[in-house]
């Protein structure tokens, strides 16, 4: 059930830019929301987490108890439900996303948080979602000072997963995709890069880690591995495309037996159900660890905002196309074809 919902919602209105999730001026809140007020300029965390339940109260906030609705449903296909997200399926709350002109926040006391006047919207803009997820997936990669970090997938995610591997201390990150502009940007965030589909990718790191191994792999993919190129990627897609399995697990498949003995797997790439053919005897017999999960969001957003706030990091270098929310059907089909150079997509109502 939904805690404290009635008391505790915040209606949002967005003259302020969003991408997946959002930031917005308060313009009503409800009674029991003490911590914000009409006016507020706050960025919203896509996860809904009511603060006050077994996972919330140890910071597991993607883990919440109480805000999905649908936790049945949810627990017939994984066991357990997790929380409610924005923008989602109906399994997880069926919740509207944040890209209207208005959103009915609910939990509006744990979420949503001020934005000092001294930031601008775009850097603020991504402690709704892929900079915290970026950061939490370099913290969950276990990354020790001067580490080699292999990150599969150069999108909005992966760019601040490089970026925050670097922050935690490592010495080297190995970024992997094949598109230019992605790879060109992870290479100005400090990455040297491989592209998947000029060559084999388990050979490579070998090469530049002495055949050790990374140190840590990131999964920045998720369940849309690319379709082509290695035989089992082939097969993943013949697979999804025949109702024989939901998940591409190719890059899982590929960081499991490219990481070193005893090394770690980040995945914050999202899955949705059933993979299959992954490496059980490599993860086992190497003593690999993986770490997974859904954003904590809140757990990161003011340690993140202290960053940008101190000049560690400027999250709008990965807005490649700010655009207006009447564009964004013309922005989906750019971002869904990679032309036009697009990495990351800002919409603005009234823009």
């Amino acid at each position: 059930m939904l805690a404290r919902q009635g008391a505790t919602f915040a209606s949002i209105r967005f003259p302020t830019p969003r991408s997946n999730t959002p930031m917005g001026e308060v313009v009503e809140v409800g009674a029991d929301v003490k911590n914000l007020m009409a006016g507020d300029r706050v960025v919203v965390p896509f996860t809904i987490s009511c603060g006050e339940c077994w996972f919330c109260s140890h910071g597991l906030f993607s883990c919440c108890d109480r805000t999905n609705p649908n936790a049945e449903v949810a627990i017939k296909a994984m066991g357990h439900s997790p929380a409610g997200l924005f923008g989602f399926s109906h399994m997880l709350g069926g919740y509207s996303g944040g890209q209207a002109e208005y959103l009915r926040v609910p939990m509006a006391d744990v979420g949503p948080i001020k934005v000092p006047d001294s930031v601008t919207d775009e850097q603020a803009l991504f402690l709704s979602d892929i900079f915290p997820t970026g950061y939490m997936a370099a913290v969950n990669a276990q990354i020790q000072a001067g580490d080699t970090v292999a990150i599969w997938g150069c999108g909005p995610v992966g760019q601040f997963a490089i970026r925050s591997a670097l922050m935690l201390g490592a010495g080297r990150v190995i970024a992997i995709d094949e598109v230019p502009e992605r790879l060109a940007m992870a290479e100005v965030g400090g990455a040297e890069t491989i592209n998947f589909s000029k060559t084999d990718v388990y050979d490579e790191l070998m090469a530049r880690t002495d055949n050790r191994g990374p140190d840590s792999c990131i999964d920045a993919v998720g369940c849309e591995a690319a379709g082509h190129g290695a035989a089992d990627a082939i097969l993943d897609k013949v697979k999804a495309a025949t109702f024989l399995a939901t998940d591409r697990v190719h890059v899982i498949r590929q960081a499991i037996m490219s990481c070193r003995k005893g090394g770690t797997i980040s995945i914050p790439g999202v899955y949705v159900g059933m993979g299959d053919k992954v490496p059980l005897g490599a993860l086992m017999n190497k003593g690999l660890t993986i770490k997974t999960g859904q954003t904590h969001v809140q757990a990161y957003t003011k340690p993140l905002l202290a960053r940008i706030i101190a000049g560690d990091i400027d999250p709008s270098f990965v807005v490649t196309h700010p655009a207006s929310l009447e564009d964004a059907p013309t922005m989906y089909a750019k971002f869904r074809d990679k032309t036009d150079g697009v990495i990351k997509v800002v919409l603005r109502p009234g823009g």
